[in-house]
């Protein structure tokens, strides 16, 4: 733990980066280098992951930059799992990795929610790629239609971390109205239930685009919830909402704990004005 802010305040602990829970997972949709190093300077702090979604990070510039700017502030950066699945649909995974490689990405997202590939594939996918990079796997369809089950989920993700997945990430997309979600935003509370109920909830990122999606994790998690698809402007909005300093979690403010201020800088001198300095004062 550290001090956040100025310290005068009790707050819900938060803890410092590496962290291990409390994760925030950042959308980026193209940002340029300078974009990024600009949300690096206000909210690097409170970013854990940065995810160049779906199929972003092929056709944008610079995306080594960034992955070296985002290791250098202690930020794990990969790109999405639709990328990978537009490979393994062309019979390209070798060439995936290799590139991967080549700009220094250590994380990798595999997923099977675009075109529906196969859990044995998703998993054979896992299995590979865990062998030179750390991976994270997606849960869940984007298509809307599809029906939610939540014991199929509790079991894909189980044999997902089996297979030798690190992280796992459940489906909401940009949007937030499908998967965790339903088609108008609500979270589908039996199926987070089952999930945090039968896995790790610090193992799980649960993608919630919407401020009234963060708010619910937050207030059922806590502040050490594990939040994804974060638009990269919502990020300093999302760590007021996890210490209780936004209307929307105000309740979860301690009524008093320890805290530690910064102690208040030195008062400078008051300048003596230039014509008074060595003059004698007669007093009639």
């Amino acid at each position: 733990m550290s001090q956040i802010g100025p310290g005068f305040l009790s707050l819900p602990p938060r803890s410092v980066k590496p962290r291990a829970e409390g994760l925030t997972h950042v959308l980026d949709k193209g940002l340029s280098y300078v974009a990024l190093e600009s949300l690096l300077q206000t909210a690097g702090d409170h970013i854990d992951f940065v995810k160049l979604g779906w199929g972003t990070a092929y056709v944008t510039d610079g995306v080594k930059a960034k992955v070296a700017l985002c290791k250098a502030n202690g930020i794990r950066m990969c790109p999405g799992g639709t990328l990978l699945e537009i490979c393994d649909h062309q019979g390209r995974i070798e060439d995936y990795v290799r590139w991967l490689q080549r700009l220094g990405l250590t994380h990798v997202e595999v997923s099977n929610g675009a075109f529906g590939m196969e859990t044995t594939r998703k998993r054979e996918l896992i299995r590979r790629l865990s062998q030179d990079f750390t991976v994270l796997s997606e849960c869940g369809s984007k298509n809307p239609r599809v029906d939610v089950v939540a014991d199929d989920w509790v079991e894909e993700m189980t044999g997902d971390l089996e297979a030798g997945a690190s992280i796992l990430i459940a489906e909401a997309r940009e949007s937030g109205t499908v998967g965790l979600y339903t088609p108008t935003g609500e979270v589908r509370t039996e199926l987070v239930e089952a999930i945090v109920g039968n896995l790790p909830a610090a193992k799980v990122i649960f993608e919630a685009p919407r401020k009234d999606q963060q708010a619910w994790f937050v207030r059922r998690l806590g502040a050490v919830a594990n939040l994804g698809n974060i638009p990269a402007d919502e990020v300093v909005a999302l760590e007021t909402l996890r210490l209780g300093l936004r209307s929307d979690t105000l309740d979860l403010l301690p009524e008093d704990g320890p805290h530690a201020c910064l102690p208040e800088p030195a008062a400078a001198p008051t300048p003596v004005p230039l014509g008074h300095l060595g003059t004698a004062h007669a007093h009639p």
